[in-house]
């Protein structure tokens, strides 16, 4: 019975994570592109305040005893930390040349990408029904991106490398928190300001520091509060994504994703009027379906490992 109780509120914490994902995730997606679309504030300047934001959060939790901090040696966070800062800075700025549309369903490539670099790198295998789902997920994304009327060659290349990056990231997270013997915590109090200090170098390279258009610019204070609040939302959205993956795995927390595709699909239509042309139409069912058949069956093949196990003497 204790067993029972206790899966119970593993299951309802894990619920709950998901469901706080699920409402930061699609909030950022939207204020991001509203504070590109009406203020056009620079997008790794932007970056640069979400890492900051999220540093300072997880110390004030720590001097409020939410976790204790762990000493971790810099060479095994540092990559890390760069594929954060590329996670990051490359999906915004897909989201910032993209229709949210494309931004999103771009954004649907990252399980194939899981799935290739899990196979080839860490020799996991997946079954033949599971890889044939992943044909329709990428033809839809084709479809999509070939037929927005607003298609831009430059948002694509940025999309493909968020894609690369993200996928790269997820897949280490996971790996490092049970390699360190480290929480979610721990590790992003540990790697946060260590991207930070990356961009924090990279930006003057990239973006204008002080005048029109910089950091430190004559911005107005409905735009100065919207990237604070951007910045706390993100610090929220990090946060999660290491908690989720490190309580359950990179491919749940792609399958949960989907939830927040189609939410965000239809928000982006309905917030930013983005064109949606029939071919685009078909693109987004093609790859729904793709991504449908996959979670069924895997699903079904993590239920028949689970009872596998159960009838084993």
């Amino acid at each position: 019975m204790a067993s029972l109780v206790d899966r119970l509120r593993g299951h309802g914490r894990i619920a709950v994570g998901l469901l706080f994902n699920l409402l930061v995730s699609i909030c950022i997606v939207f204020l991001n592109k509203w504070i590109y679309v009406h203020h056009g504030f620079p997008n790794m300047s932007l970056t640069l305040v979400h890492f900051v934001v999220t540093w300072l959060g997880l110390y004030i939790c720590q001097k409020l005893d939410i976790f204790a901090p762990k000493s971790l040696p810099p060479s095994r966070v540092f990559l890390l930390a760069l594929s954060f800062c590329g996670f990051v800075v490359f999906t915004n700025l897909s989201l910032q040349n993209n229709t949210i549309g494309t931004y999103q369903l771009a954004k649907a490539m990252t399980t194939p990408v899981i799935i290739a670099i899990q196979t080839f790198c860490y020799q996991k295998t997946f079954s033949t029904r599971i890889q044939l789902t992943l044909i329709p997920i990428t033809l839809g994304v084709i479809l999509n991106s070939y037929y927005d009327v607003k298609f831009n060659f430059l948002g694509m290349v940025f999309a493909a490398l968020g894609v690369l990056v993200t996928s790269l990231y997820q897949v280490w997270v996971g790996a490092k928190q049970h390699e360190l013997q480290v929480n979610s915590m721990q590790l992003l109090y540990y790697q946060a300001p260590m991207s930070s200090a990356m961009l924090l170098v990279a930006v003057p390279f990239f973006e204008p520091v002080f005048g029109e258009g910089g950091i430190f610019g004559p911005w107005s204070v409905s735009a100065l509060l919207m990237v604070l609040l951007s910045g706390v939302i993100a610090f929220m959205v990090n946060l999660s994504i290491y908690w989720i993956i490190g309580n359950t795995s990179p491919v749940t927390y792609n399958m949960f994703g989907h939830f927040k595709f189609c939410i965000t699909l239809f928000g982006g239509y309905v917030l930013f009027k983005d064109p949606l042309s029939i071919n685009q139409a078909l693109g987004i069912l093609c790859t729904l379906f793709g991504i449908l058949a996959y979670t069924h069956f895997k699903l079904s093949e993590q239920e028949g490992s689970k009872s596998k196990l159960a009838q084993r003497p």
